[in-house]
This record gives structure tokens, C-alpha cells and sequence, in this order.
């Protein structure tokens, strides 16, 4: 099973492809159509500014790929923020896979923006979720959330609740990093390969 790790200049590539190789995958980082395409599986990574990101998949061509992609596709913290329609970090316009808007955490009492650390995520829907419970403990780095919506596959609360998760056909996307999350994560990540 071959695995492309969609390679655009946005962070943390490294640690995803090296928890992959751990569970014994193939993998390929790549920015080129036609290789993405043919993988078995396709990682979204990413970490970073949304519209700096959305400015490099549009130079490789990328953004109008992603969302024709029929395999599995995992989309990870900023990449899983992406596939959504729009986000208010510098107003940027995302790929549309899912109709909701990434929205700025809004501070009420004195919490910490970016939301940093582990946290416990709840409601969780196969197939993803496989084999953990709620109140697994994630590892999450952002300062943006998609809110609940019908797409939501696990839910985390900071400040409020947000999505920690969303799935709509074969796309998929975690707000946290499943490659941070020690054997929580790397169930995740198995449970993708099987899919």
C-alpha cells in the first residue's frame, strides 16, 4: 500500500511520514497530480497560516486535485481546515469539500489562544474512532476550530465545542495530531490504513 503525504511547504510532514513507516506504510511525499492520485491513501498535513497554504497548493496545481481525490484522504489540523469552504485566518477561501467555516477561538475568561496541549475528545464515530473510547486524549496545536456541524466525527471542548474530527464520504480530517498522540494517534492513523 503506497501512501502520499501531500508535500506543499506547510509543516510537519516529517512527523506524519515517520509514524506512517512505523505502522509499516509506503509512503511518497509528493506535490504531483498524477502521483497523488494513484496512491492507495492520501495524507493532508499540515501546519502553519491558512492562507500562505492555500496560496501553495494553488501554485502546484493542488487545489483543484484534492477535491476530486476518490481514495481515503486524511487531512490533519491546518490540512483538515483547509478542506473546509472558508477560514478568518486572513480570510481565505478553502477547497469547499465540506460546507463550514474555520472560525477564530473567541477568548471569554482569560484562556491561552493557540489551544496547546492534550485533550480529551468525545462522540466518537467509526470508522476512524475504532477501538478507542471517549475521553481518548489528544494532542492539539491551533488557534482556529470548525464548530459542530453535521460532519462532525468527534468533538473536543476548549473555550467551546468544537469539531476535533469531520467525515463526509472518503474524506476525513483531525483537528489534532494523530502522529503527536502516542497509541490513541496511532490508532487513528491504523484505522485509516485499513479503510
Amino acid at each position: 500500500m503506497k501512501i502520499a503525504i501531500i508535500d506543499y511547504k506547510a509543516g510537519n510532514i516529517k512527523s506524519v511520514e515517520a509514524a506512517l513507516q512505523r505502522l509499516g506504510c509506503q509512503t511518497v511525499l509528493s506535490r504531483n497530480s498524477a502521483e497523488i492520485q494513484s496512491a492507495d491513501k492520501v495524507v493532508f498535513p499540515g501546519v502553519g497560516n491558512a492562507g500562505a497554504a492555500m496560496q501553495a497548493l494553488k501554485a502546484f496545481g493542488l487545489d483543484k486535485v484534492i477535491p476530486t481525490l476518490k481514495q481515503p484522504v486524511l487531512g490533519i489540523c491546518l490540512g483538515m481546515q483547509l478542506m473546509c469552504k472558508y477560514s478568518e485566518e486572513e480570510d481565505t477561501q478553502g477547497l469547499g469539500i465540506f460546507d463550514v467555516s474555520v472560525e477564530k477561538f473567541v477568548v471569554k475568561s482569560g484562556e491561552k489562544i493557540p489551544h496547546m496541549g492534550w485533550n480529551d475528545i468525545y462522540k466518537l464515530e467509526k470508522p476512524l474512532f475504532d477501538g478507542l473510547e471517549s475521553g481518548s486524549y489528544m494532542y492539539f496545536v491551533h488557534s482556529y476550530k470548525v464548530p459542530v456541524f453535521g460532519f462532525t466525527a468527534a468533538i473536543c471542548n476548549y473555550i467551546t465545542d468544537f469539531s476535533a474530527a469531520i467525515h463526509k464520504d472518503n474524506f476525513y480530517g483531525t483537528q489534532f495530531h494523530p502522529e503527536k498522540s502516542g497509541t490513541y494517534g496511532l490508532r487513528i492513523l491504523e484505522n485509516f490504513i485499513k479503510l
